[in-house]
């Protein structure tokens, strides 16, 4: 029987729930500062709904799970957005630092890279064999790409 090494994590960037909700609080005093009535306070109600309620869904956390089926990215309670790269479509895995202006603060795709992330610092650079890089946030990222190594070595 082989035993394989499995990695999870789950990283959620508390500073951006603080300061969207922050600001979801001044749209709100903003909106009450006129006359005060309903048709005036709910415009500036309704977008703070959307606003609080899209960062909790998508862009507060992620959960992310590596081993011998690959990797799986989950976004926020809801599992949405979610991403699967099975392990033959990763060529490699490698840690890299990402930087305050590298930071994509949720998920961002362009036609080359697939951003997953929620913080700066150590994050998890997936090398995919079609040429695309996928980068995601996760708690310890060398330990990530030890299972996915090892993952692929077996």
């Amino acid at each position: 029987m082989t035993a394989y090494s499995i990695y999870t994590g789950r990283v959620t960037n508390w500073p951006i729930v603080l300061v969207s909700t922050a600001l979801a609080v001044l749209l709100l005093i903003g909106g009450a500062t006129s006359d005060g009535s309903a048709r005036d306070l709910a415009l500036p109600i309704l977008t703070a709904a959307v606003i609080v309620l899209l960062n909790v869904l998508t862009g507060i956390s992620i959960r992310t799970a590596a081993g011998p089926n690959g990797v799986a990215i989950r976004f926020g309670p809801a599992a949405w957005p979610r991403c699967t790269y099975s392990l033959d479509r990763i060529a490699s895995a490698e840690v890299v630092d990402i930087g305050i202006f590298q930071v994509a603060f949720g998920f961002w795709w362009t036609p080359r890279h697939t951003y997953c992330t929620v913080r700066t610092g150590p994050a998890l650079r997936l090398n995919l064999t079609n040429g695309r890089r996928v980068t995601v946030t996760v708690p310890d990222a060398r330990a990530a790409a030890a299972a996915l190594r090892e993952a692929k070595l077996s």
